[in-house]
């Protein structure tokens, strides 16, 4: 099987010069989790909805703000930073003939939850996801039956 069987090539994409709010947006509301940050159509980086709640974490980037009733809060809030500071570099991909074996051996090897799908030219043509991949193994599984109880 190939990853071209199991890739999802309607893939949401964001560049480098947006802002996290385009992150949040797009994965709150379009129920994703990786975010391929393309450049001129070529792959350049990623984020994971992990990398937008580091970004927005407590910690780093809520203000604690003083109320009119004099105590302290903490507000969370889409701070203006832009993807290229909470995007990862160095993305591993795969192409569309890759085996979905070996991409996912990759994907446990580098304990990353997707791999972008790259034509020969580094253009994105598609996203392969762990869930596409357990998507398949389940209907596999379901298929080949259960083994009885002896």
């Amino acid at each position: 099987m190939r990853v071209e069987e199991l890739m999802t090539s309607k893939v949401f994409v964001v560049e480098q010069d947006d802002y996290v709010d385009r992150v949040f947006f797009l994965i709150h509301y379009e129920n994703i989790r990786h975010l391929p940050v393309v450049e001129k159509g070529k792959v350049i980086g990623i984020v994971s909805d992990r990398d937008l709640y580091k970004a927005l974490g407590p910690k780093s980037n809520s203000s604690a703000i003083e109320d009119a009733t004099g105590t302290n809060t903490t507000e969370l809030h889409v701070v203006s930073k832009k993807v290229r500071h909470i995007m990862r570099r160095g993305v591993i991909t795969v192409n569309r003939d890759t085996s979905a074996a070996d991409a996912a051996a990759l994907m446990a090897d580098n304990r990353i939850g997707a791999l972008p799908v790259v034509d020969k030219d580094n253009k994105l043509v598609g996203i392969l996801s762990a869930t596409d991949i357990l998507r398949v193994f389940s209907k596999i599984e379901n298929a080949g039956g259960t083994k009885e109880k002896e």
